[in-house]
C-alpha cells in the first residue's frame, strides 16, 4: 500500500495471474510455504500478502474475497501468527519459523530474564505482567489491557509504541479481533486487537525450541532462506524488512 500523490493505493494482481492468491486457505497455503510474509507491500517485490491479491477486493467485507479480512480468520485458526513483526508493520509467521524469529529477535531471553537485565523499559514490563505472571491473563482486550496496565489520560504514554516494541520481539502477537461490549453486553464499534503472547497459542516448550542455538545462527536461518524463496531481495532490503 502506498501513497501517490496524496491517495493511497493498493498493489496486487488480476484474479486470473497465476500468483494470485485467492481465498484465506489459499492464502495460509502461501505463507506456510514462504515461512513468513508481511501484510503490505514493502522494499522486496513480491514480498507481501497485498502484491498477491486483488486489489479491489480490500475492505470489501466479503470473508470470501477480503484479504483483510482474512488476516482475523487467520489469526483465529492459531496456527499462523500475526502481529507488527515486519519493520514495525504487520505481517505473518509460521508456526515452523515461529521459534527461529523468537530466538533471534528476543536475543534469547524471556521476558522477564530481559527486565531483570535492565534491557526493558518499566511500561512494556506494565503490559507483559498480564501474560506471563501468576494468574495472568491468556489474552486480552487492547482496550482492557491498556487500562490494565495504567496507561490512558493519566497515566503511562506510549501504550501503542510498547505493543509494537514487544511484538518486533515477539513477546505479544494478535490472537483475534472482537468488538467492545458495553454494560450490558453488546457488542459495538469496530473491531479491536485482542493480543496473547505466542507461548498462549504454541506452548512455551515449541516457542522457545531454538534458544539452543544462538540468536546469529538463527538469523542466518532466516536470511538463507529469503535467498531461497525471494532470490530477488537484496542484503539491504532484507536487514531493512527482516533484522
Amino acid at each position: 500500500m502506498g501513497n501517490e500523490a496524496g491517495t493511497w493505493v493498493m498493489y496486487g494482481v488480476d484474479w486470473d495471474d497465476p500468483e494470485c492468491i485467492h481465498s484465506v486457505d489459499e492464502a495460509i497455503e502461501y505463507i506456510n510455504q514462504v515461512g513468513f510474509l508481511p501484510l503490505f507491500k514493502n522494499q522486496i517485490p513480491g514480498f507481501s500478502l497485498e502484491e498477491r491479491t486483488v486489489p479491489e477486493y480490500w475492505w470489501c467485507n466479503d470473508p470470501a474475497k477480503d484479504p483483510w479480512m482474512w488476516r482475523a480468520i487467520i489469526t483465529r485458526r492459531g496456527g499462523i501468527v500475526y502481529g507488527k513483526f515486519f519493520d514495525k508493520k504487520a505481517g505473518f509467521i509460521s508456526k515452523k519459523w515461529l521459534p527461529v524469529f523468537a530466538n533471534y529477535r528476543r536475543d534469547g531471553y524471556d521476558f522477564d530474564s530481559l527486565y531483570e537485565d535492565g534491557k526493558a523499559p518499566n511500561k512494556q514490563k506494565k503490559i507483559m505482567d498480564h501474560f506471563i505472571e501468576d494468574n495472568a491473563h491468556t489474552e486480552m482486550l487492547s482496550n482492557e489491557l491498556k487500562k490494565a496496565a495504567g496507561f490512558g489520560k493519566d497515566g503511562e504514554k506510549g501504550f501503542d509504541g510498547a505493543i509494537t516494541n514487544l511484538m518486533m520481539q515477539l513477546y505479544l502477537c494478535n490472537c483475534d479481533f472482537r468488538k467492545r461490549k458495553n454494560k450490558k453486553g453488546v457488542e459495538y464499534g469496530w473491531d479491536v486487537a485482542v493480543y496473547a503472547a505466542p507461548e498462549h497459542i504454541h506452548g512455551y516448550d515449541y516457542v522457545t525450541s531454538c534458544y539452543n542455538e544462538s540468536p546469529e545462527e538463527s538469523w542466518q536461518k532466516i536470511v538463507e532462506h529469503m535467498r531461497e524463496v525471494y532470490p530477488v531481495a537484496t542484503e539491504k532490503q532484507v536487514k531493512k524488512v527482516l533484522k
